[in-house]
């Protein structure tokens, strides 16, 4: 017998609700069932929502948000695309360290510390990967 696949909006209570603009927002933009976190940050910009409105709504609305800007997961049957990096700057590993939130780093503070040290995002992720540090608290709520 089958698994059913698990639906993404069974992991937000029924009272949960998006809005009207970011639902139109996601169906429109999602290709087979798929919203890369790109779009869905340009989108959440561009309707003037937060970004975890959009992820709520594509999890509602059962589409996969794809291709992590920190390179965590989305990327094909492996997942991810990050891979430890060979070595950390200490300025980046002072800063991830500093970040850190209940031992994790959150993934709003990997996005600024890679712009406060003009570096790429997945730079950040791949610096963490190095160190053993996970990334959590999607800031679309995909993890």
């Amino acid at each position: 017998m089958k698994d059913k696949k698990k639906s993404f909006a069974e992991k937000h209570g029924p009272e949960m609700r998006a809005g009207k603009e970011a639902i139109e927002a996601v169906l429109r933009e999602a290709k087979d069932g798929k919203l890369t976190c790109a779009k869905a940050f340009k989108l959440a910009e561009e309707i003037g929502v937060p970004p975890s409105e959009l992820g709520l709504a594509a999890d509602l609305k059962d589409i996969s948000i794809v291709k992590c800007q920190l390179g965590l997961y989305g990327y094909g049957p492996k997942g991810k695309k990050v891979s430890p990096a060979s070595s950390v700057a200490p300025n980046i590993k002072e800063a991830i360290k500093a970040g850190l939130l209940e031992g994790r780093l959150p993934c709003k503070k990997a996005w600024d510390i890679a712009s406060e040290n003009g570096v790429g995002k997945m730079d950040i992720s791949s610096a963490c990967e190095a160190l053993g540090i996970k990334i959590s608290r999607c800031q679309l709520g995909a993890f």
